[in-house]
């Protein structure tokens, strides 16, 4: 059954094509988004939601989408979209970061011409037929120095074009290193420094707990007089009524913004000040990032849900659709690992270790990462997956460690996961054969070579005659078909294990009777998704 789409803003539709072309069906209602009760009633039936920024994409939407895999929002800003619950749902978050990045970082230099010379106002006194020209002495912009808040794909962009207008630029970004800083020809500084230094400053930063009203009346007071400020980022970044006090006083000499707290902004108290140049978020509002954004965000969508390769997602580490065939045996791989794990420790969890070695190593190893927690965690959350796993691990307070190394034995590569509880160290490891099936090569430090079978029983014991011979008796007396066996241990009369591949679930009242054995030291029943295999 093809997936399905619901497209609730207005979007190209030459994206809404693309969805048809990959073959997913598509339903296009670009007002639904605004409709909030209606949207609610009918999310449950779609796999994908591709939205702009009018729908709003709230925890209660989201509980009610029970299908839900993706949201695509064509555009950078994801502020109406509800991370943490789409998360914990397992629900993927892309965006399109690239698609409107010449677009916004264009309009932000418009920003600054038209405060440095004053044109809005200046458009409007002649278009009133008033000719004031002396009334709008404005200031060049060469050999100023502008300060760029946040040096991402659209900071980066806007600090280039500064450079070429002759302007002085100083970047803060706590993830500018000293290299990047050179090849854009910027001065990387801390945040009061730029305060201290810009003549104008303009932000490119996310909305985050971190950057939320980073400028304020403080950060205003550090800044020089005459400053002039630009936002063409997220509104929120700004605290709105320090920037009105500040360009009444002169302290501030101009601002630019696109954005606003509360949007739409119909009523504020920015709106009518001469020395303030407002527009509605028209950032990426040109003819070619509208019918990018749609472009890409229809591509990731599809591919995610036909091929299941994973691009710019918020939440979850990127599967390029080249990757993701090779990626796939092993993705299964690290999930089996960890179900195993899962499945046969029952203290609370206090430490993961995921070894990559080999040619796992040189692969997307956040992925794997991902499904290995999502296998670990599922005995008890079942509805987990690669998406919500990482998050429900953290608020477990359970430490993952991840190392690579290079080739070490016969396979090729391999994958080897540690867990550590308050009372013991359990260890597995697997890999894939030819076939892409995933195959388990050790367990308890013993080698072995086992397939993995949907219903299973996992023992332990010390090795000794008679065990195999035991667990037969009970299974054909109990009426359990065994299909198969794998048997292991580390040394003569040392510690052995014995996988036991069976037609069905494993009795519960059968496991007891292995468990009350003298000779088992423990035992426990398995079951794996082999048909996702």
């Amino acid at each position: 059954m093809a997936p399905r789409v619901l497209v609730s803003d207005k979007l190209s539709p030459t994206a809404v094509q693309i969805f048809k072309d990959r073959g997913v069906e598509v339903d296009y209602l670009p007002d639904l988004g605004k409709d909030k009760e209606k949207l609610l009633e009918v999310i449950g039936q779609y796999d994908g939601l591709a939205i702009r920024s009018a729908t709003k994409v709230t925890e209660k939407l989201i509980n009610a989408a029970t299908k839900l895999k993706v949201i695509g929002r064509a555009g950078i800003g994801v502020d109406n979209v509800d991370i943490p619950a789409a998360s914990r749902k397992g629900i993927i978050v892309m965006n399109t970061p690239f698609g409107n990045s010449i677009t916004t970082a264009e309009h932000a230099v418009a920003m600054i011409f038209a405060l440095a010379r004053q044109i809005p106002e200046a458009n409007a006194s002649t278009h009133a037929g008033k000719w004031e020209k002396n009334r709008f002495m404005g200031v060049e912009i060469t050999g100023k120095t502008l300060g760029v808040i946040g040096c991402g794909n659209i900071g980066s962009i806007v600090a280039t074009r500064g450079v070429g207008l002759k302007m002085h630029v100083i970047a803060f970004d706590p993830f500018l290193s000293d290299k990047r800083a050179e090849e854009l020809g910027v001065d990387k500084v801390e945040l009061d420094e730029l305060f201290a230094r810009a003549d104008f400053i303009t932000l490119h930063t996310p909305l985050t707990d971190k950057t939320r009203n980073i400028i304020d009346a403080a950060a205003i007071a550090k800044m020089k007089n005459g400053v002039r400020i630009i936002n063409c980022a997220r509104g929120g970044l700004i605290v709105e009524a320090d920037l009105v006090a500040a360009l009444k006083s002169g302290k501030v000499a101009g601002a630019g913004i696109d954005v606003f707290e509360v949007e739409p902004a119909e009523n504020n108290e920015l709106f009518g000040m001469e020395n303030v140049v407002a527009t509605p978020h028209l950032g990426a509002s040109t003819a070619e990032a509208q019918e990018n954004v749609a472009l890409q965000v229809a591509e990731q969508m599809a591919d995610y849900l036909i091929k299941g390769a994973v691009s710019n997602a918020i939440n979850m580490p990127s599967i390029t659709a080249e990757e993701a065939p090779r990626l796939k045996p092993f993705v299964k791989l690290a999930e089996v690992l960890g179900a195993f794990v899962g499945q046969v420790t029952e203290d609370p969890i206090k430490e993961v270790e995921i070894l990559f070695d080999g040619s796992t190593a040189t692969m997307n190893t956040r992925a794997l990462i991902s499904a290995a927690l999502a296998g670990l965690i599922r005995p008890q959350v079942s509805d987990v997956n690669m998406v919500s796993a990482p998050i429900m691990v953290k608020e477990r307070g359970i430490i993952v460690a991840e190392v690579k190394r290079d080739k070490s034995g016969v396979f090729d590569g391999y994958i080897k996961l540690t867990v550590t509880t308050e009372h013991m160290t359990r260890s597995i490891a697997g890999t894939c054969f030819s076939d892409g099936k995933p195959r388990f090569i050790q367990i308890k430090g013993i080698n072995l070579d086992a397939e993995v079978g949907q219903h299973m029983l996992y023992t332990t014991n010390a090795d000794a005659p008679g065990i195999i011979g035991l667990l037969g008796t009970v299974c054909g007396e109990n009426g359990v078909n065994i299909a198969n066996f794998q048997l292991g241990r580390n040394r003569p009369g040392g510690d052995a294990i014995a996988l036991l591949y069976l037609d069905a679930p494993f009795p519960e009242k059968v496991l007891e009777q292995v468990k009350a054995h003298k000779s088992i030291d423990s035992a426990k029943r398995l079951q794996f998704d082999v048909n996702a295999m």
